[in-house]
C-alpha cells in the first residue's frame, strides 16, 4: 500500500462525519479531491484490499432503547426467502444466516430496533406473519460492550 492509501485507511477506521457530503469533507482532510477519494476506494475494494465501508449506529443514543435478536428456526428450502423478506424490514439491521445444531435449531437472526419491547414485538409477529416462520426466541439486548471502528494502523482516528 503507497502512503495515500494509508492515509485513506486510516481516516476511515474512525467515524465518517456526520455531514451532508462525508467523503468531500474526508478527501478535504486528507488533501485531494473528493473524486480522487472516491476512485480510489473503488479501486481498493475491486483490488480486494476493501470489502466495505460501514456506518455503525449508535442505536441507544438515536432512541432506539429496545434491541432484540431474534432467533428463527427456518426451514432449509425457506431460508432464502425467508431471510430475503426478514431483511425488507426497515426495523431490522442485521439478518444472518448460521448453522442449526442439535440443542439450538435455529438458522436465521435477525437484529431488530425499537423505542420499546412492545415495539420490537410487534416486527416480530409482523416478521413471522410475512414468512410463515413462528418458531422463533427472542432475545433482548441489557447492555452493550462494544461500539469501536476497526484500527488498522497504529495512530488511529477512533471516534471523531
Amino acid at each position: 500500500m503507497d502512503a495515500l492509501t494509508k492515509k485513506i485507511v486510516s481516516a476511515l477506521q474512525g467515524d465518517i462525519p456526520l455531514v451532508r457530503e462525508p467523503y468531500r469533507q474526508l478527501a478535504r482532510e486528507l488533501g485531494i479531491s473528493e473524486g480522487e477519494l472516491l476512485e480510489r476506494l473503488s479501486r481498493m475494494k475491486s483490488d480486494g484490499l476493501l470489502r466495505r465501508v460501514a456506518a455503525v449506529l449508535r442505536h441507544r443514543r438515536v432512541g432506539f432503547v429496545a434491541n432484540a435478536m431474534v432467533a428463527w428456526r427456518v426451514p432449509e428450502e425457506e431460508v432464502e426467502d425467508a431471510g430475503q423478506a426478514m431483511a425488507s424490514f426497515p426495523e431490522a439491521s442485521h439478518v444472518y444466516r448460521r448453522p442449526a445444531f442439535p440443542d439450538w435449531p435455529y438458522n436465521i437472526y435477525t437484529m431488530i430496533h425499537g423505542t420499546s419491547r412492545e415495539e420490537c414485538e410487534e416486527v416480530v409477529e409482523k416478521m413471522s406473519s410475512v414468512t410463515g416462520i413462528g418458531d422463533c426466541v427472542v432475545l433482548y439486548s441489557t447492555r452493550e460492550f462494544k461500539k469501536t471502528s476497526m484500527d488498522y494502523f497504529e495512530g488511529g482516528e477512533g471516534e471523531r
